[in-house]
């Protein structure tokens, strides 16, 4: 199910990004970022990082994820970009692992904090609990994002220099489900199964920003 049309920002066929490449839904981010008009690189491992200039986080295990990231020898070369300033996109595990805590890990679960928050896996129940939503995301023109929620997690604490653009309802509480900090945007849902481009779109604008401010500073 579509909620938006592809809308090709203007420079995003100069633009060469990444989806992090170990495990979930890679082939749809892949196939929504080129929809949208750029270059798009499966990252594997540290050497697939070189020449993007931004990174999609998919949804999938977070846990699963984490031991892989650990054993691609991802997570320090992650961190490096990310702090550097990084375009980054995160989607339901993907806001886990950009996430500085997870409150219900595992010990020894890795994240890669570039976004201050405290996230909280599985919030909403199992898979048999998953559900769907229409939502008014801060920032978007047009219709509400029509959101799939599935195994997803929330967002508990909000730290300084973090914008809640949409929330739900869990237990009687606002819980936030997109946030954005920089050029770092997370959802709890997986806006490339219903379709809806915005927060991809979202992303390539960061990417094109940062990527033509770096340019200007080369040749200044």
């Amino acid at each position: 199910m579509s909620t938006g049309a592809l809308r090709r920002p203007e420079t995003a066929g100069g633009l060469r990004v990444g989806v992090l490449a170990l495990q979930g839904d890679v082939r749809e981010h892949v196939a929504m970022l080129g929809a949208l008009g750029c270059t798009v690189d499966e990252v594997r491992g540290p050497a697939d990082l070189a020449g993007v200039a931004g990174i999609v986080l998919p949804g999938g295990e977070s846990t699963t994820l984490s031991m892989l990231l650990g054993s691609a020898e991802l997570v320090e070369p992650l961190r490096e970009r990310l702090r550097a300033g990084m375009p980054a996109l995160g989607t339901c595990a993907g806001m886990i692992l950009l996430a500085t805590e997870v409150l219900d890990g595992r010990s020894d679960q890795q994240v890669l904090g570039a976004i201050d928050l405290g996230v909280r896996r599985n919030a909403f129940g199992r898979q048999l609990d998953s559900f769907e939503a229409d939502l008014a995301v801060a920032g978007l023109d047009g219709a509400p994002m029509h959101a799939v929620f599935i195994r997803a997690p929330v967002v508990e604490r909000v730290g300084v220099g973090v914008d809640v653009l949409a929330s739900v309802d869990l237990a009687g509480a606002s819980r936030p489900v997109v946030c954005r900090s920089g050029t770092v945007t997370v959802a709890s849902f997986h806006p490339e199964v219903s379709g809806d481009p915005r927060l991809h779109e979202i992303f390539l604008r960061d990417v094109a920003a940062v990527s033509a401010t770096r340019t200007a500073y080369q040749h200044a």
